[in-house]
């Protein structure tokens, strides 16, 4: 009897008070956690590193808007929803060319291609506040130049046909554009940091490779269900573009919501994942 009491001492003892459950029971990471980003980087500016992706993020939103408004301008131009692609095929597009430009664009500039994106990554301290600004200017000049070659192709039915931009269409109020807005963009932005998260690289190989389809697959996703409120936007550039492009008042009128809602969703994207889903948590013995 006193050797097993001793065994249940030993036993008891043999952990410390405080202990680590879940996923961070692991003491030995098989995976490297990227340091926080710097606020401002200064010697960024002098590495042609940080220009290139620039130039990157700039070509792939030309490329996203060049394909994604010609798609808005082929439905809205046919006589009926049954002799186009419809809503579906516009959700196809944004979604299919974000899984390709992502795809493309992943291992130059982290292939945001949205300054939503690039606002949540920086709030999680992914980049540095210099290279946020230049990826966001670079985002809405690309974002102008392709919505602008769009409208080079058919000016006069670029006009006739609204020009791709963002608006609260009828029945719907601004809180309820807001709010799509909103939700929209932290799918898209939660989405985006499970799916290049490091702790899930490391434990399944084949997460690299597939990130951009689960980010490609949720833009496509909160289209179908959001073009019918605001068209969709859930990128500031996006919607910036097209409505510099377009021009008319109506899509000024409620432009605020395509930059107020994104940034939103993305910063409520960010505190969940840093907070609530990469957290610490802690069991203690009494």
């Amino acid at each position: 009897m006193e050797g097993k009491e001793e065994d249940v001492r030993l036993g008891a003892n043999k952990f410390s008070e405080r202990q680590p459950i879940g996923t961070t029971a692991q003491t030995d990471k098989d995976y490297n956690e990227p340091p926080p980003a710097p606020l401002f980087e200064h010697g960024e500016l002098y590495s042609w590193s940080f220009w290139r992706a620039g130039i990157a993020e700039f070509v792939a939103t030309f490329l996203f808007l060049f394909i994604t408004v010609l798609t808005v301008m082929g439905v809205n131009r046919a006589p009926s929803k049954c002799a186009s692609v419809g809503i579906q095929g516009i959700a196809w597009a944004f979604g299919g060319m974000i899984f390709a430009l992502v795809y493309c664009t992943a291992g130059i500039s982290g292939g945001h291609i949205n300054p939503a994106v690039t606002f949540g990554l920086l709030l999680a301290r992914k980049l540095s506040l210099t290279r946020a600004i230049f990826y966001m200017v670079m985002q809405c000049l690309g974002a102008i130049c392709g919505a602008g070659v769009v409208k080079g192709f058919q000016p006069s039915r670029y006009e006739v046909l609204g020009g791709g931009a963002n608006v609260v269409n009828h029945g719907y109020t601004k809180g309820d554009g807001l709010g799509a807005e909103i939700v929209g963009t932290f799918v898209l932005v939660y989405t985006v940091f499970s799916a290049t998260d490091a702790k899930r690289n490391a434990r399944d190989s084949h997460v690299p490779i597939l990130a951009p389809l689960p980010i490609g697959f949720a833009v496509f996703l909160v289209h179908l269900a959001t073009i019918p409120i605001t068209g969709t936007g859930i990128n500031p550039a996006r919607s910036l573009g097209a409505a510099i492009i377009y021009n008319r008042d109506h899509a000024w009128n409620d432009h605020w919501i395509f930059w107020v809602g994104p940034f939103i969703g993305a910063a409520l994207a960010a505190l969940y994942h840093q907070i609530v889903i990469r957290a610490i948590p802690f069991k203690s013995r009494a």
